[in-house]
């Protein structure tokens, strides 16, 4: 009978480290979601120059060079989130089935790739800004910093890892059943829009104010709205519902 308790307690023990550590995990899961809608009145805020203005570009980055720096610094917030969402995700699923290992990599694999691919648009970003703080800025050169932050932090670069992630976590959910069903089927539709953005790069000129450019409003609604809702999606279930099929293995003291 003292065996029977002790198995018992212990089973109870590592139920509760379990709905301890899910709910944790959507916590980080929403400050992505907060960190990354938090920057979009900021890009209502800094107008749209003409692309191909190199001069007017360097203007409107002197002028708005306290928003990008905010801008970025919230951006390092949300890799810092997303980087723990991403490993304790992985650790879940490493977890809930034998031989799933290549999986939970790859989610954190691409989590990770993501997040230096988007690093370094923000160093573009920040470079652009920089230079026109001194009171000469070279007008060339903005533009060309600008154009490959464009590509890597809003364009085919990045949207192409970001299915990658995506993808991964929708099979993964459905392989392993930590997650509901219809997240996967939400993470496999935000793959999709994410993977009909990639060619946008070859549509043409740049043109903020357009549709479907590699600098547009459209790839940048149809590829980065969609895996947000995701991650918002799967936080709150797993703040709501954290006792959904989890690890059989107890996850240890830390979380």
């Amino acid at each position: 009978m003292a065996t029977y308790r002790v198995h018992t307690d212990q089973q109870a023990q590592d139920r509760r480290a379990n709905v301890t550590f899910r709910r944790r995990t959507g916590v980080f899961g929403l400050a992505v979601v907060a960190l990354s809608w938090a920057q979009f009145p900021l890009y209502s805020m800094t107008g749209v120059p003409p692309a191909y203005n190199g001069t007017a570009l360097a203007e409107s980055f002197h002028a708005s060079s306290t928003i990008v720096f905010i801008r970025i610094l919230l951006d390092l917030g949300l890799y810092v989130a997303l980087m723990v969402f991403a490993a304790r995700f992985a650790h879940l699923v490493m977890n809930a089935r034998p031989g799933l290992e290549w999986l939970g990599m790859l989610t954190f694999g691409s989590a990770a790739v993501w997040i230096g691919v988007t690093l370094v648009a923000n160093g573009l970003e920040g470079g652009a800004a920089l230079d026109t703080l001194g009171g000469s800025p070279d007008a060339s050169a903005v533009r060309a910093l600008v154009e490959g932050y464009l590509l890597t932090y809003n364009g085919s670069i990045a949207f192409a890892i970001t299915a990658l992630f995506i993808g991964a976590a929708g099979y993964a959910t459905f392989v392993t059943g930590i997650l509901p069903r219809w997240t996967g089927w939400l993470a496999y539709a935000a793959t999709a829009l994410c993977v009909v953005s990639v060619p946008v790069v070859f549509a043409g000129p740049l043109d903020y104010n357009g549709f479907w450019n590699p600098g547009g409003w459209g790839p940048a609604i149809i590829a980065n709205f969609p895996p947000l809702i995701w991650f918002l999606a799967v936080g709150v279930v797993m703040l709501r519902k954290p006792g959904a099929r989890i690890s059989a293995q107890p996850l240890g003291p830390a979380q």
